[in-house]
């Protein structure tokens, strides 16, 4: 059962981050940038010239990797969800160096028979202290409510808008989509051993969910941004279902001043598999 003294406010992870211009070009290869090799503007995110690197970047930056599985957290791991993700840059992304991050439970809430939500919060500096970017995630722990602590809801969702969207964007993905994106720091095997994937009641491995928030981040570049990852200053999602490797991402885009509000559907099964999501664009 969770101790909830014991673990609101711990450090469950600190370290630094070393990667290389290859890391960056890889993990954009690993959201689909660069399928149209000759749309120039994506090439400034898979070619070392004048190389950018993405917003999302920062998620897999001093990743903390699963850390629930750890026996000293008390957390039924086995019955763990990914429910939402914030990010918020600060300053530009480096495309190599180092760069520090230190990841805490900022808070912890009581569902009862329901589970609880364990909030957590990334900082990433480089190594000269300026913060680059803030990471929020919430994991809906379905095994571990009814521990004394306190009660309530999850941060208020966005209202989606009822309108027609003024944007949809349909990105392909490949069938080896989560095979790539393993090889940017998540080696979760569900996401590539078949027999792990069917025995949590999968039909095969599902893509990551940080990936699938990636190509929304895409989505969001290509049609909002002009391919111009600097203006997107703050992205926010829940994730609603899994999508498998191989399918459409169709992400639905309204326009509301600053802020591009969205939500993403595998397009060939007609599942909404992000929500809620709104990117602030500078």
């Amino acid at each position: 059962m969770i101790d909830y003294k014991l673990l609101l406010g711990t450090t469950i992870d600190e370290r630094e981050s070393t990667f290389r211009v290859e890391d960056t070009i890889l993990y954009a290869l690993a959201l689909g940038f660069g399928a149209d090799p000759a749309d120039t503007r994506q090439l400034k995110y898979v070619y070392e010239e004048h190389l950018q690197a993405l917003p999302c970047m920062s998620l897999i930056m001093a990743y903390p990797g699963f850390w629930l599985k750890n026996p000293k957290y008390q957390v039924d791991w086995s019955k763990v969800l990914h429910a939402e993700e914030a990010l918020e840059i600060h300053a530009p992304l480096p495309v190599a160096g180092t760069v520090r991050g230190r990841t805490m439970i900022s808070n912890i809430i009581d569902r009862g028979d329901k589970g609880a939500f364990i909030y957590t919060t990334k900082e990433l500096h480089d190594l000269d202290g300026t913060l680059l970017a803030s990471i929020k995630s919430t994991t809906v722990a379905r095994g571990d409510g009814g521990f004394g602590g306190p009660s309530g809801n999850k941060s208020d969702s966005i209202i989606m808008p009822t309108r027609a969207p003024d944007i949809v964007c349909d990105l392909p993905t490949l069938p080896q989509q989560a095979l790539l994106y393993r090889l940017c720091g998540d080696m979760n095997p569900l996401h590539a051993d078949p027999a792990i994937a069917r025995k949590v009641g999968f039909e095969r491995p599902i893509l990551h969910g940080r990936c699938t928030l990636g190509i929304a981040q895409h989505a969001i570049i290509k049609s909002v941004c002009d391919y111009d990852s600097t203006r997107l200053r703050k992205l926010q999602v829940r994730f609603s279902s899994p999508f498998l490797p191989g399918e459409t991402l169709r992400t639905n885009i309204w326009r509301e001043g600053s802020r591009a509000i969205f939500n993403s559907y595998a397009l060939e099964r007609d599942v909404m598999v992000l929500n809620y999501g709104v990117a602030e664009i500078g």
